[in-house]
């Protein structure tokens, strides 16, 4: 992947949030900025980003984006559940209709038991309701690459949630706080039920 891969992703996202008119903010830690810088780079960027949170360490994952300290200490920074909560934090602290996150391990240190060099959580949380999750494992290619990637692979996340249902407009906004509980799904709605024809009962002849 390429600077060229994440410039024309950001592009192509940054024009579907214009004709969707809708905003995102970044929640990063392996990756320092990068998404944030990756789309800001274009010129214009302005009516789409409204902000980025740079949270490197568990303490800042904690004061900027809420994320609790049990989930921390339970499951780690590098983990489904921080990047969940990282995303959703970004949500409830900035005026925006979609979140990033990332989190992982960029190298060439900081690896652990189950935990190597290359692994990185991803999330998007969306107004509606949407949270998305994926997970990484681009093995020990470096650190530049792993942080590259993960930039095109937070790009490609966002763009398939900005390609589905539209928030809720921004005079009325749904409330963040429960989006953790909220299954990664699109909502569905309940196809209506017609009431069918009742059939006509022939009348039996008489048995003589």
């Amino acid at each position: 992947m390429s600077s060229n891969d994440a410039r024309a992703l950001a592009r192509a996202l940054l024009d579907l949030c214009r004709s969707r008119k809708l905003t995102i903010a970044t929640a990063e830690s392996c990756t320092g900025g990068l998404v944030a810088g990756a789309l800001t780079d274009i010129p214009g960027s302005s009516d789409v980003i409204d902000r980025g949170f740079v949270t490197y360490s568990n303490e800042a994952k904690h004061a900027m984006l809420g994320v609790d300290t049990a989930t921390l200490a339970t499951f780690g920074a590098v983990s489904k559940e921080t990047a969940l909560a990282m995303a959703v934090g970004a949500l409830e602290n900035a005026d925006v209709d979609l979140a990033v996150s990332i989190t992982g391990i960029a190298g060439p240190g900081g690896a652990t038991p189950g935990k190597p060099v290359g692994l990185v959580h991803f999330a998007v949380a969306a107004r509606d309701g949407r949270i998305a999750h994926r997970e990484q494992r681009f093995g020990a290619i470096g650190r530049s690459n792993v942080r590259q990637r993960s930039v095109v692979e937070a790009l490609r996340m966002l763009l398939d949630v900005a390609r589905g249902p539209k928030p809720a407009p921004k005079t009325k906004r749904a409330p963040a706080a429960d989006l953790h509980k909220r299954v990664a799904r699109s909502p569905r709605r309940a196809a209506a039920k017609r009431p069918q024809p009742k059939k006509a009962v022939k009348p039996k002849p008489d048995k003589t």
